[in-house]
């Protein structure tokens, strides 16, 4: 039934698209909305980034809500990986939450990072399962655009060798482009991690050739024998297309999630996700 404040307050009024979208999202068994697997849909691996349960901490200083605590509940929700980014400017996750994180989960861990002296430094001392190799500027509030590999390819060879050595897998964070795909084969990069923020940004016919992109891209990466995991922007309405596309193995998420969570509580939150992606 519709709040009978509202209803007065908007009585002569249109409403606004606010007030629309706090309707759409009240919490009820199943997310408003959400678009129905078909049968026949292929089942994606989930990874969750719990980047910004440390962000709502850090905006405290505190140590609430912990983003270690946030991280078992999403395995034992079935969750396949947790996701991390230890940025440089430690805006969110910090030294001591990498540390904590690869002994409270059994799953594994995937550390975002920039290829940087200090952090590399910090991921071989603590040995995640894999790194996942993003550009990084200190002034952006999330990571924009894919890795130029082609530009920084010796660093990259590098950097990726030590890991390689190390036993830790090595993915790259890539926009959805032959030119970055194949220098990521060039460099020793076992995964790329195609960036689908354009596809989530996009709408209509935009949207739709965007996924062909991404479908091309995957198809290109797997003949060159990388593997293929995707991420960026992805959400309730619009995942499902990305996880139907033939060779994704993984969709790594975390903002929609963590937002979800707010509502609904985070073990929920995962599981509706798991649900779009055919588990």
């Amino acid at each position: 039934m519709t709040d009978p404040v509202i209803l007065s307050e908007t009585k002569n009024l249109s409403l606004s698209n606010e007030v629309r979208d706090c309707h759409a999202l009240r919490p009820r068994n199943d997310y408003v909305g959400l678009p129905r697997p078909s049968a026949s849909q292929r089942r994606c691996r989930l990874g969750v980034n719990i980047d910004h349960i440390a962000t709502l901490r850090q905006a405290r200083r505190g140590k609430k809500p912990d983003p270690v605590k946030g991280a078992i509940i999403c395995e034992k929700a079935g969750a396949d990986s947790i996701v991390c980014h230890l940025r440089e400017d430690r805006r969110h996750i910090q030294d001591k939450d990498l540390s904590l994180l690869k002994k409270a989960i059994k799953i594994p861990l995937n550390l975002e990072m920039a290829a940087a002296e200090e952090i590399i430094k910090i991921a071989s001392k603590e040995q995640p399962s894999q790194v996942t190799l993003v550009p990084e500027k200190r002034e952006e509030l999330t990571t924009e655009g894919g890795l130029d590999v082609k530009g920084n390819l010796e660093h990259l060879k590098k950097t990726i060798a030590g890991f390689k050595k190390a036993g830790i897998l090595v993915s790259l964070f890539i926009d959805p482009e032959t030119i970055q795909i194949k220098a990521s084969k060039e460099v020793g990069s076992q995964f790329v991690e195609l960036h689908t923020g354009r596809y989530s940004e996009s709408k209509g016919g935009g949207r739709a050739e965007e996924l062909k992109k991404l479908r091309r891209a995957t198809e290109f990466a797997i003949s060159l024998g990388l593997k293929v995991d995707a991420g960026h922007g992805l959400n309730y309405k619009n995942v499902v297309p990305v996880c139907q596309i033939p060779g994704i193995e993984k969709l790594n998420i975390g903002y929609a999630i963590i937002g979800r969570a707010l509502f609904v509580g985070l073990e929920k939150a995962v599981k509706e996700m798991l649900k779009l992606l055919g588990r």
